[in-house]
């Protein structure tokens, strides 16, 4: 149903341009549209609106006018009232709830469209409020009559006009020049855009060609109703309605909104129920109960007469078990039963009725060892248990041996008999699996039997060790450690010595003077004196050796001096004193000894001396005179113990090379100074030479 009745003649009035003509009838669409408007007209109310035509369709639009026009007067008196009284609640419509809708409806939107111009808000009003009440909303904002009636009715009180100047107007208005204001040119919605204005429409209209009018959308014809299966869509201004194909039927009757609702015989007076009787309305019809009432245990039948009840027949079973019903007049007795049971059977608790002996349930045991009793009514029997069988002779139940007579079919590996029965039994290794059975095996690891590793197998299992460790020949599980520090095979390989631990072992080096090297095996020697962890004095020099280093306080003798560039080699440290005379200083002129050297060398402890060892080469230099002329001498001069060293004579790149060579083993630790001359021989008489001082260190550890 729409909100404002101003839609519905416009409704009736395309019924009426499609059907200018009831079909089969003598009177028109128009003829039964103004009998509804005369009735509304005169007695404001359509409930009882006399049908001028038996034609479904004549009565229809007789009815719908008639509604269409009250709500169309309730609207105009709701409008009429907001502008007299500024309120709407003190009002009620005296003709119907529906008309009072209407008529508050209108009235409320009225007020709304004169609360927004007194705010100088836009008289274009919200399009949620809905399209009728929009018209009303801009009307009341306007004060223009834009397709509303608002004749006055006749109880609502006049106001006298009165006359306000254009000045006032505007200064009570300040939106009164709004492009828009009214509704502006636009036949529904419009925005005002300062320089111009927008035109748009309600929803289930669409705005046409020129930009102003708005047409309404047919939503039955475009297919954008929602009618379902047995209705038919019915267009209608902005709108659309689905309306029944078929009548209601007989009982019911159609509502606006195409919808059946129940008529109430007893309210409207059509039942024909007697005088002695009640009207009671029911769901499409309705049921005439007599005033009289029949006591307990009677019945009324359709004539008001009072019937007994047979509370017998009745499935609650009145009488309780054990008893008989038997029907009085309004009500009933129970005679008690007395039955006599026969062989096997016996009362009841209650004494109703037989129920059988359970001659098995007794602890006598009738069937006797081995035997089953099996109840049966009025009697019982017995029969051998599963696992035993008759035996004719003794006529008893003997055991069945089911290992004996289906010898390995039932179990995997062995199987045990039992009195009546029989299990399956697994072998070391295997355990019986969930069907009783077969024999699955034992994942015996999962007890964790061994000491270290386990790895399981088929029915048995083995024990293993870890690295560095192995099995015990005596029992098979534990784990002893290897020693491979006692291996003969040398299982290690440590340079000085090995430290056996569980598992493993570890290298080690002499407490001081050593680290281990980076493999964990071999000994490497610290040079203290480039970590300068020694203690050497300032006036010392730092000689690194094998394991350990020694302070030397090197100095050169008169007419020498230091030079500058001291030479370190990976085992020898060197410091070389070149001769320097002072002036006029003859005899330190003619000396032949032009440099004296301090060299620090270590070796190692030979143990196996299978050969000569090169330790150390003095390369000539060559005098300022041609070196063809000169004869170059190498002599050990001092401190040769045991002839442990000589010294060869060699000819490398085009240079003349004095070897020092070690010819006899020497057991660390030891420390000799070995004195070498380097004499170059011209004519017989030595024109130049080189002294060297070999500090040999010999370390007990060398790696």
């Amino acid at each position: 149903m729409d909100n404002l009745g101003g839609a519905r003649p416009l409704r009736l009035l395309l019924l009426l341009a499609l059907l200018p003509r009831l079909r089969g009838q003598d009177l028109s669409m128009e003829e039964c549209c103004d009998k509804g408007v005369e009735w509304a007209n005169k007695n404001r109310i359509c409930a009882s609106l006399p049908l001028i035509s038996e034609s479904r369709e004549c009565s229809m639009t007789q009815v719908q006018c008639c509604r269409s026009h009250l709500e169309k007067q309730s609207c105009s008196d709701g409008v009429e009232f907001a502008n007299v009284h500024e309120k709407c609640d003190s009002h009620m419509a005296k003709n119907s709830t529906c008309e009072a809708e209407y008529f508050k409806t209108c009235c409320y939107c009225c007020l709304l469209g004169k609360a927004a111009q007194v705010q100088g808000q836009s008289c274009e009003p919200n399009p949620k409020i809905g399209y009728q009440c929009g018209i009303v909303f801009r009307t009341c904002c306007g004060k223009s009559e834009e397709g509303i009636d608002l004749s006055i009715s006749d109880y609502a009180p006049k106001k006298e006009p009165v006359e306000i100047s254009k000045e006032e107007l505007d200064q009570e208005d300040p939106y009164l020049h709004d492009g828009c204001r009214g509704g502006g040119p636009c036949s529904q919605q419009c925005r005002d855009t300062g320089s111009s204005y927008v035109c748009s429409c309600f929803v289930g209209y669409q705005l046409q060609p020129d930009g102003i009018t708005c047409e309404d959308i047919n939503e039955c014809i475009t297919g954008t109703h929602n009618c379902g299966i047995g209705q038919t869509c019915v267009n209608t201004l902005g709108s659309f309605r689905c309306q029944r194909d078929t009548s209601c039927g007989t009982g019911y009757e159609l509502t606006d909104d195409s919808r059946c609702k129940d008529i109430d015989e007893c309210e409207t007076g059509t039942h024909n129920c007697p005088p002695d009787f009640i009207c009671q309305n029911t769901p499409g019809s309705f049921r005439c109960r007599p005033k009289l009432q029949c006591m307990s245990g009677f019945i009324q039948d359709a004539l008001g007469n009072c019937i007994d009840i047979n509370e017998c027949l009745s499935t609650n079973m009145p009488c309780p078990a054990g008893q008989i019903c038997i029907n009085t007049d309004g009500s009933f007795t129970c005679q008690r039963i007395s039955p006599s049971c026969g062989r096997g059977y016996h009362l009841n608790e209650d004494g109703t009725r037989c129920v059988d002996v359970d001659e098995c349930s007794s602890s006598s045991q009738p069937c006797g060892e081995g035997h089953v009793c099996i109840n049966a009514p009025g009697n019982y029997r017995c029969e051998c248990k599963a696992g035993y069988t008759f035996d004719v002779i003794s006529r008893t139940c003997i055991d069945i041996n089911e290992c004996r007579r289906y010898p390995g079919r039932l179990c995997a590996h062995k199987c045990e008999n039992t009195p009546g029965s029989y299990y399956c039994t697994c072998t070391m290794g295997f355990k019986l699996s969930a069907d009783g059975r077969s024999c699955e095996d034992l994942n015996e690891c999962e007890s964790n039997p061994c000491s270290q590793e386990c790895a399981n197998v088929y029915g048995s299992y083995q024990c293993y060790c870890r690295r560095g460790f192995q099995l015990s020949d005596i029992d098979g599980i534990s784990c002893e450690d290897i020693d491979e520090c006692a291996l003969p095979t040398g299982g290690h390989i440590c340079s000085f010595r090995c430290v056996n631990i569980p598992g493993s072992f570890q290298c080690t080096c002499p407490s001081t003077g050593y680290r281990l090297a980076p493999n964990a095996r071999n000994c490497q020697d610290i040079d203290e004196c480039v970590a300068e962890s020694h203690n050497c004095s300032f006036n010392e020099t730092c000689f690194n050796i094998q394991g350990g280093f020694r302070c030397l306080s090197l100095e050169c003798p008169e007419n020498y001096r230091k030079s500058g560039d001291t030479v370190r080699l990976e085992k020898t440290d060197t410091i070389r004193c070149i001769k320097s005379c002072r002036p006029n200083d003859v005899s330190c002129l003619l000396d032949p000894v032009h440099t004296i050297s301090h060299t620090v060398i270590s070796l190692p402890t030979f143990r196996e001396f299978t050969r000569p060892e090169e330790i150390i080469f003095l390369r000539a230099i060559t005098p300022t005179y041609p070196a063809n002329q000169a004869d170059i001498i190498f002599d050990i001069t001092e401190g040769n113990l045991r002839d442990s060293f000589d010294i060869i004579k060699r000819y490398m790149d085009g240079m003349t090379v004095g070897v020092v060579r070690q010819v006899r083993p020497i057991i660390g630790p030891f420390h000799a100074i070995l004195k070498l001359e380097m004499n170059y021989v011209m004519g017989g008489v030595v024109s130049h030479r080189n002294i060297v001082n070999v500090h040999i260190f010999v370390s007990e550890y060398w790696f």
